[in-house]
């Protein structure tokens, strides 16, 4: 490869157009179990900490994918950060799946640039597990400091977007296309850390 192309290369790198699988000998980044086995299977152990997962799907369709992560991280003394959530969080549905909602702190906001403000402030506060965020349109360069502000404070962020921008590129660690099928969800891994995706999985979960 020539300089100008290595230029080019660390260009792309730099603003998260490229994304760069990891070799077999690089360590596997920590993640948490998702509760669903054969998604753990796909996307190398779960939902991965310290970063950025995207989760596309209609009308933000998925986050019962959600409930064991936030059952587990809410026994962490640390906060679940919603952030202008389509829905109000519905607390004895929350409860009735362990999930502490004393723990749950809902943020909202007037627009999309204030909702990804405050989504950016809390994964950079070190005080919060997990923050959630639900937007229409995001552009590559905030993904980019979404996931750097979560990589420096170890915090998980997941960002629920519409299934059609689901072409944008993007330096989130995981990605997900999700769809409801049946009695459950069709989840397809579409990009993950250190290898790609595998076919979709039916999982049995709702909404």
């Amino acid at each position: 490869m020539n300089a100008e192309a290595q230029t080019n290369l660390a260009a792309l790198l730099q603003q998260g157009l490229v994304w760069r699988g990891a070799s077999d000998g690089q360590a596997t980044a920590a993640t948490i179990a998702s509760g669903f086995p054969s998604l753990d299977e796909q996307t190398g152990g779960g939902w991965p900490q310290g970063a950025l997962s995207e989760i596309f799907s209609p009308q933000g369709l998925g986050f019962s994918l959600l409930l064991p992560l936030l059952a587990e991280l809410s026994h962490r003394q640390q906060w679940l950060t919603w952030v202008n959530p389509p829905h109000v969080p519905y607390a004895p549905a929350l409860e009735a799946r362990q999930v502490d909602t004393a723990r749950v702190l809902l943020v909202k906001v007037r627009d999309a640039q204030q909702s990804l403000w405050a989504a950016e402030q809390a994964l950079r506060s070190g005080n919060c597990s997990l923050v959630l965020l639900w937007v229409e349109r995001v552009s590559a360069a905030r993904i980019r400091r979404l996931q750097l502000a979560a990589e420096e404070s170890n915090c998980m962020g997941i960002l629920f977007r519409p299934l059609q921008q689901r072409q944008q590129a993007s330096m989130a660690a995981l990605r997900l296309q999700v769809i409801p099928a049946g009695n459950g969800l069709r989840v397809q891994v579409l990009k993950r850390r250190a290898g790609w995706g595998g076919k979709p999985l039916h999982l049995s979960c709702s909404g």
